[in-house]
């Protein structure tokens, strides 16, 4: 255990305010299995993606595998021996992917070719059990096999260290045995192999050659179990552990003490008679039955994803069961009933309360939810922050309290109005060993003194083993209901998990795994993996996205259709011509003239005639009413005063509440007043209009009838180019960032390069579908005649929805969240293409900021294309200077996502 696989000095990590990592120096022995212990929230998996690349150093010296974690150039050579298994069921993996093609993905991007692929995935699966499943998607399998899969994609490239972030939480015994199983044939055939685990299970831990114990961001002690418990005195290391902890974290801390349940009162609290839950094509509960008596602790034991949870939603009726029934307190469960409700107290398995309330004030609210008599509020939650030792923290807010603390304040919250009934879904999950042992001495005083029922589920078997009864559950089924002694007993076992195995193994749950050796270091024929640009794993990464794209029918539906279901709404419903104007006449002189001046309105096809006003006031009610946009007005005389050459004034009363569409009326009438005055003057004198005066005739080029669907459908069609394929590319991206598989990212051969353009191409391919469909769309439907070149209007397009797709890439470097690279995307692309591309204002017409926008933006040149093949018959030598400089902008903003990707979470 001299040589070292890793080297820490002086390393420290925060997260804002918060310091995961405290000044650690540490040695880590190669060739053995390292296992780190201790809570959530210590550090541990901060420490292992330091280890592995995943995240940068901020302060100190982290040295992996003879070189410094520092220098990308190290991380580069030897991110091929590193294989990173990050925390949660398949974190790594594509759920819709099947296990073949996810095996298949990371293989080509640590350079295999089809030959070693084919052999290295056969390898795996037959040696894990997973080969009879190599079709099925990753998002379909259990827990354990969700972590095989991570493991087989770990190994698919000879790595000398592997790093596994709590791999087994949330697995049931028997996948959990499997899995360490499997790590020990895999060591024994690749003895120089190095391991490092993170694990909250310490009699997993008891197994590990070599034990890293940490506690708020610091190391407590490092050595073999056996050393540990000679250390602190203990056999078991959980004991150790909380030996170790500093005096101030165990003042006060006393060993956990069941009283037994005095068989009393024999009323059942809560009963479930053939409990079934169906979501589509997959039963999630099937058949539960059980009772809990009064004032017992009723432990629920199995997988996450065995209806654990969902079965605690239906008793509490917060989820209405397909089949079955819930009783309360011998009465049928009515989720409408107040009263039952107020009988029954639930803590979910995530924190639910409002993190921008304080301790104090969630009490309170609390206490009002569920009716307690505003005299007994203040009262009744200063009995709570009493009795759950939270006085001092009255005023936090929760997201400043010890995860230990929120627990208790949850549980606080959950008592607040003195349930009979409390149900806890894995309430302990992640706490440390003496904020766990002081959550359960306060439900076994409720379930002792108070006489609550206590139903709860758990993945530790040491609390399981405090529980009056439990029930055992696997694949939606209770395979039994029983005091843990008697179970144990039935299965003649030592311990409750051997028997919890046995169980499983009964029902049906076997180990399909074979003995095939896992020959990681005999791999010859695998190619060394290429530290340049590689065509195929950027191929890698298009294979996969096309993919996930064809098997999620949303995303695939508004990624091929969505241009152009926005370009029909947007087409008919955005239009610049003011036609079929409603109008009402006030015509207060009746005269023939009069009449005639009408008819000269009612006559175009601007105006539509509306039954005639009969007062003033009348002009402002339908007005307002919407009914008309123009009011006429003529006055008394009006016929009279016209035949005697008189001046004459008409009121034309138009709507401005739209001030272009007002300005354009005003033209309209105008227009038409002096049309009419003119007929009339050359009827008077008998002689021809034209020659009266000189006059200018206007004549339209390109688009002779004035039609707003000729110049809006083609600027439509730029702008929906740039918005939704720029949302669908950042999307893509910031989502592998809320699911966690960026990792492969950070952790793989795979360049920034190749993985953004990797990620690109599927949507280039789908935009300038769209840009053929939207073309189609405007000659047939809006009918748009195309009268320039096709093919240069396709190479723009083209040009063009490669910049669109890399603004997609650059919004998505620096949002997080979906929400926020939507609004990144749609807020960086519409407004340029509406505000300063020329869409409805001219670039020549705008000033300062927003013409020098409007003058470099590739919208613009794009914009000024689509209408001038459409309306000019432009062709590409006509087009060439603006393609010239749309082409100029391409490789500036994928430059600007490469250099803005980070390689590594910081």
């Amino acid at each position: 255990m001299t040589t070292l696989v890793a080297q820490l000095q002086q390393v420290q990590l925060s997260y804002g305010t918060t310091k995961a990592l405290d000044s650690i120096s540490l040695d880590i022995p190669a060739g053995v299995m390292v296992g780190l212990i201790g809570p959530d929230g210590v550090g541990k998996s901060s420490l292992l993606a330091l280890l592995s690349g995943a995240r940068a150093i901020q302060q100190g010296k982290v040295q992996v595998l003879g070189g410094d974690m520092a220098s990308s150039e190290h991380r580069d050579a030897v991110c091929a021996d590193i294989a990173y298994m990050p925390q949660g069921l398949g974190k790594n993996l594509y759920l819709t992917l099947s296990v073949e093609e996810n095996l298949q993905f990371f293989a080509r991007l640590f350079g295999h070719n089809a030959k070693e692929r084919r052999r290295r995935i056969d390898e795996l699966t037959k040696a894990t059990g997973l080969y009879p499943f190599l079709q099925r998607p990753a998002g379909k399998l259990s827990g354990g096999m969700k972590q095989k899969l991570g493991l087989c994609c770990a190994l698919i490239h000879d790595p000398k260290l592997l790093i596994l972030d709590e791999p087994t939480t949330g697995v049931d015994p028997l996948a959990r045995s499997q899995f360490w199983h499997l790590i020990r044939r895999i060591r024994q055939n690749s003895p120089d192999m190095s391991v490092i685990v993170s694990t909250a299970y310490m009699d997993e831990a008891e197994g590990f050659d070599w034990l890293i114990a940490m506690n708020a961001g610091q190391v407590l002690a490092t050595g073999s179990p056996a050393e540990l418990h000679q250390h602190t005195l203990t056999q078991h290391l959980e004991a150790a552990f909380i030996q170790l902890l500093p005096e101030s974290a165990k003042q006060g801390y006393q060993p956990v003490v069941v009283p037994p349940l005095v068989s009393g009162d024999n009323s059942i609290a809560i009963e479930a008679e053939g409990l079934s839950m169906v979501f589509g094509d997959f039963k999630a509960v099937d058949n539960v039955s059980f009772q809990i008596k009064k004032g017992e602790i009723f432990g629920f034991l199995g997988s996450n994803g065995c209806g654990k949870s969902t079965t605690m939603k239906m008793l509490t009726g917060l989820l209405p069961a397909t089949s079955g029934r819930a009783l309360l307190f011998g009465q049928n469960l009515n989720p409408d009933d107040i009263s039952t409700r107020k009988r029954v107290g639930y803590m979910s398995q995530a924190f639910s309360l409002y993190s921008e309330l304080t301790v104090l004030q969630n009490l309170e609210l609390h206490a009002r939810l569920f009716h307690v008599p505003a005299a007994q509020v203040s009262d009744r939650v200063a009995a709570m922050l009493q009795r759950f030792g939270l006085q001092q923290v009255s005023a936090l807010l929760p997201e400043h309290l010890p995860l230990g603390m929120r627990q208790r304040l949850s549980l606080a919250v959950a008592m607040v109005h003195q349930p009979e009934l409390l149900i806890l879904d894995e309430p302990t999950s992640g706490v440390d060993p003496i904020a766990r042992d002081n959550f359960w001495q306060l439900m076994i005083d409720l379930a002792r003194q108070d006489q609550v029922t206590i139903f709860i589920s758990t993945h530790f078997m040491n609390e399981a083993e405090r529980c009056d009864r439990i029930s055992l559950m696997h694949a939606g089924k209770v395979l039994v209901s029983d005091t843990p002694a008697q179970i144990m007993a039935n299965q003649q076992s030592d311990t409750l998990e051997q028997a919890f195995i046995r169980y499983l193994e009964q029902a049906g749950a076997r180990d399909n795994s074979t003995d095939t050796e896992i020959s990681l270091a005999s791999a010859s024929t695998a190619e060394p993996v290429k530290k340049a640009f590689s065509w195929q794993r950027l191929w890698s990464f298009t294979q996969r996205e096309t993919l996930e794209l064809r098997r999620d029918p949303i995303r695939s539906a508004l990624a091929l259709l969505g241009s152009l279901v926005l370009m029909l709404f947007i087409g008919y419903g955005i239009t610049m011509d003011v036609e079929d104007l409603t109008f009402a006449v006030l015509d207060q002189d009746q005269s023939v003239l009069s009449q005639n001046y009408v008819l000269n309105l009612s006559g175009s096809r601007y105006f539509v005639e509306k039954p005639p006003l009969n007062s003033q006031h009348e002009i402002d009610q339908r007005m307002r009413s919407g009914d008309i946009s123009l009011a006429i007005e003529i006055p008394p005389g009006f016929g009279r005063d016209l035949s005697r050459g008189q001046q004459v004034a008409v009121a034309a009363w138009v709507d401005g509440s739209m001030p272009n569409r007002a300005e354009t009326i005003k033209g309209y009438v105008q227009g038409m007043h002096l049309h009419w005055l003119r007929l009339q003057a050359t009827e008077a004198l008998g002689t021809d209009a034209s020659s009266l005066s000189s006059a200018i005739e206007t004549r339209f080029r390109y688009n002779p009838d004035v039609k707003s669907l000729v110049a809006m459908v083609p600027a439509v069609i730029p702008m929906l180019l740039l918005m939704i394929p720029a949302v669908l590319t950042a999307l893509s991206v910031v989502r592998e960032k809320e699911l966690g598989s960026i990792i492969n990212l950070y952790v793989t051969p795979v360049s920034r390069l190749e993985f953004l353009l990797g990620k690109q191409l599927p949507y280039i391919a789908l935009a300038f579908v769209n840009f053929l469909l939207m073309l189609v769309t405007a000659i047939t439907l809006f009918k748009v005649p195309l009268t320039g070149s096709f093919w240069a209007l396709s190479l723009s397009a083209l040009v063009f929805v490669l910049f669109s797709t890399g603004f997609g890439l650059f919004a998505s470097t620096f949002t997080k969240s979906q929400i926020a690279a939507i609004l990144a995307s749609v807020l960086g692309t519409i407004i340029p293409a509406v505000q300063f591309a020329g869409m409805i204002t001219p670039v020549s017409a705008l000033e300062g900021a927003g013409r020098l926008i409007g003058e470099v933006h590739p919208a613009s040149f794009f914009l000024t294309i689509s209408r001038g093949v459409f309306s000019k018959a432009l062709q590409l030598t006509d087009i060439y200077p603006a393609l010239l400089q749309m082409t100029l902008a391409v490789p500036v903003i994928i430059l600007a996502s490469v250099l803005l990707l980070k390689k590594q979470e910081r």
